[in-house]
């Protein structure tokens, strides 16, 4: 019997690369309808996930890949709040390197 642990993977739904599920970015659709990001990854709601690479996240919001993902239609406030949030990521990936 094998004694590594199972690590659960998951696809980026920008680009379907696939990785541990904690390396990745999970956005949830809301039980309001909102959408929203989820660093945690326990939230309640339908969740799709997203590299940690601003690039994916516009390419999701960009070509409605996150919307569909998600079974959801994203606000414009949402989509901005996103859009933020896949920012920051650009900016704390600049301070790590």
């Amino acid at each position: 019997m094998s004694s590594r642990k199972h690590i659960p993977q998951r696809t980026c739904v920008a680009c379907r690369t696939t990785g541990d599920k904690r390396e990745l970015v999970r956005a949830v659709r809301t039980a309001e309808g909102s959408v929203e990001v989820d660093p945690g990854g326990k939230r309640d709601g339908r969740g799709a996930y997203l590299c940690a690479r601003p690039s994916c996240w516009e390419e999701a919001l960009k070509n409605g890949r996150l919307a569909a993902a998600l079974r959801a239609t994203i606000s414009a406030h949402d989509r901005d709040a996103l859009r933020s949030y896949a920012s920051q990521l650009e900016s704390a990936a600049a301070v790590g390197s």
